[in-house]
């Protein structure tokens, strides 16, 4: 995910602000995912409101709120067994 200049938009944003005042003033700006990119507005909408006491909050809200384009293959997770007809590692016993 990269925030293509919203990072320093932000940190020049006055704080305490909403979830409304940061969609207001920067909701049009594009955060590029893995596959593609989506509206700052579209992405903060998706977690209801919200008060942000830095910068840092709302880059968590949007880390948080990034649709499934912005998570690289879904459901992966390198510690599911091996489905069947896979071949894995072999087990070894110490």
């Amino acid at each position: 995910m990269r925030l293509n200049g919203i990072d320093e938009r932000l940190e020049r944003h006055q704080y305490p602000a909403t979830t409304q005042d940061i969609i207001t003033a920067h909701g049009n700006a594009h955060v590029e995912l893995a596959d593609g990119s989506e509206r700052l507005e579209d992405v903060l909408s998706r977690l209801g409101e919200e008060t942000f006491e830095r910068p840092e909050d709302v880059y968590d809200a949007i880390r948080t709120g990034v649709c499934h384009r912005g998570v690289g293959r879904r459901f992966y997770s390198d510690r599911d067994p091996d489905a069947l007809g896979e071949n894995g590692p072999t087990q070894i016993s110490f």
